[in-house]
């Protein structure tokens, strides 16, 4: 073992996280953290990582983007010729985490995965950029290529054959809804003894708030 990461060290800020200062229901908390993050200039607030695990069990992450939050859970989009669509499709329980660096803080989501409903995702496939709705069809995600002149090639026929005009949504691109049971609020703090709130769906539906230890 090397010892090339070991002075990498960051002394967090004097922040606190208390309970008496968070709202009982996680997803307010979320709101309330995640305009903190987007008041604070953070490029991409809503970069998230999706953790997923096929059928043996063997676990997958990447970024993807949060596109909307409500009372039901928090959504993204993908195709569902994906790796990560087949993995959800055999074990539909994902993991999420944020990481607003400047404010050291952690969000960690986990629930269960089911499909939005086709208007869902026509309406927000309607409102990506023209480029966005084009580069969907250019070739299914996660399929092997021959090389990037074809993907080019692939949009400036596309973008001749819509002329500018509506794109309709491909059919397999969708959304997904994280249902979460399971939401963890981790704030640094200093000399490591960091602040840390899980919530955790009961059997009624209602959220319990517990500590955990740094």
């Amino acid at each position: 073992m090397t010892d090339e990461f070991f002075a990498l060290r960051v002394e967090y800020r004097h922040v606190s996280l208390l309970e008496q200062e968070t709202p009982p229901d996680p997803l307010d908390q979320f709101r309330n953290w995640f305009q903190a993050a987007v008041d604070e200039g953070i490029e991409v607030p809503n970069a998230m990582v999706l953790a997923t695990a096929d059928a043996d069990g063997r676990p997958s992450a990447r970024y993807v983007l949060l596109k909307g939050l409500d009372a039901d859970g928090f959504v993204f989009f993908t195709q569902s010729v994906s790796d990560k669509a087949q993995q959800l499709r055999d074990n539909p329980r994902a993991a999420l985490v944020f990481y607003w660096e400047p404010m050291h803080r952690q969000v960690r989501v986990e629930g269960i995965v089911s499909e939005v409903s086709a208007a869902e995702a026509d309406e927000y496939f309607a409102s990506r950029p023209y480029g966005s709705r084009i580069s969907a069809w250019v070739a299914p995600q996660s399929s092997t290529v021959s090389d990037r002149e074809f993907l080019e090639q692939r949009a400036r026929e596309l973008d001749w054959e819509f002329a500018g005009g509506p794109v309709p949504r491909p059919e397999t691109w969708i959304g997904y809804r994280v249902r979460p049971d399971r939401i963890e609020f981790w704030q640094g703090r200093e000399n490591r003894l960091h602040d840390r709130l899980c919530f955790e769906r009961e059997g009624n539906g209602a959220w319990r708030m517990r500590r955990l230890a740094p």
